[in-house]
């Protein structure tokens, strides 16, 4: 399989180059609400020791980690991560962004489309050697497809090795986490009904632009029947 070459373009869902690293961005979110690693980490699943090593920037978390402290801190995952947009059903493999939170950790390659209703969201994971992520739980289901390499997978305590060509399919309500045990780095198919690519926020944006326009409309409608009826008296 040819893995495209690691680059942004603009169709990255953030404009603007961020210059604070990750855990400086949500360490100062956390203190702006008053939180402290504790209530952050109880709230968002996580052990105390994990929050503290993403905010010194010792670990880099996964995609779902970071959604889940994201949310904890009130904020869209793509506040933190810059991530290709969703607005083409197709994607070419020698075109999409291959992204992620740095070098050397965890990355990523769109493939799923945003549009309104959708609700699957999936990427190509590139799970560096020895990469373990932190257990964690959420609302929904999702599916994992080894395309190259092996991973290990725990599942509420069952531990199971997955090799090219596996799959494994479960609730995503039931506490996961993977690790990649071997020493190349294993290419995962992920799909996923979590809201990865914070496209409810997006369509949210969308529903508000189009009130503020209908709202615009009904008011210049609503002008133009009073200014008839003044015309008609």
């Amino acid at each position: 399989m040819d893995h495209p070459a690691t680059h942004q373009t603009s169709s990255t869902t953030c404009a603007d180059e961020v210059v604070a690293s990750l855990g400086a961005r949500l360490r100062l979110r956390r203190r702006e609400l008053g939180l402290t690693l504790k209530d952050v980490a109880d709230k968002a699943g996580f052990s105390v020791g994990f929050i503290s090593q993403i905010e010194r920037d010792i670990t880099t978390p996964s995609l779902t980690s970071l959604i889940a402290v994201a949310h904890v801190l009130d904020r869209d995952v793509s506040d933190f991560l810059c991530q290709p947009r969703g607005d083409s059903a197709l994607t070419r493999h020698n075109e999409r962004v291959v992204y992620g939170l740095k070098e050397g950790a965890v990355r990523y390659e769109r493939l799923s489309a945003s549009f309104p209703g959708n609700v699957l969201s999936s990427v190509i994971i590139h799970e560096p050697p020895g990469h373990r992520d932190a257990p964690i739980a959420h609302e929904g289901e999702e599916i994992f497809f080894i395309l190259e390499g092996a991973i290990t997978v725990e599942i509420d305590g069952e531990v199971i090795v997955l090799g090219a060509g596996d799959s494994i399919h479960f609730p995503s309500t039931m506490r996961h986490a993977t690790w990649n045990h071997t020493s190349e780095t294993t290419v995962i198919l992920h799909t996923c009904t979590i809201d990865v690519f914070g496209n409810t926020a997006v369509a949210d944006d969308a529903q508000r632009a189009m009130d503020v326009i209908h709202h615009g409309k009904n008011k210049k409608q609503s002008g133009n029947t009073q200014s008839n009826k003044g015309k008609k008296r």
